[in-house]
């Protein structure tokens, strides 16, 4: 589908606590996600690049040494094989996330 409205999709469960919609295409991949409160990801790292901004909520990153509180409006570049983890805060997060194309199984 050519065009999403974060108002209107639909989001279904990936993961406990984190909904999301995808879209797979030739090279990219685009995910919208919504994560829930106190959740985390301690920390990991992928040989390849990943970008997003921050539609709604609060979310702390750390990418490499860097940490930062992001908000709606913000947006985060990991280069590949940068380790980087994240949390979310008192509520729920809404992100737009992309990366390079990734099976739809991975």
């Amino acid at each position: 589908m050519p065009f999403w409205s974060t108002a209107e999709m639909q989001l279904e469960e990936f993961r406990p606590g984190i909904k999301s919609r995808v879209e797979f295409g030739g090279d990219l991949t685009m995910a919208c996600m919504q994560i829930a409160p106190g959740l985390s990801d301690e920390g990991h790292q992928h040989p390849f690049d990943q970008a997003g901004v921050v539609l709604a909520g609060e979310l702390e990153m750390s990418i490499g040494d860097e940490h930062r509180t992001l908000g709606p409006g913000q947006a985060y570049f990991i280069p590949a094989d940068s380790p980087h983890a994240w949390r979310t805060l008192e509520e729920p997060v809404l992100i737009l996330d992309l990366t390079p194309r990734q099976d739809p199984g991975n």
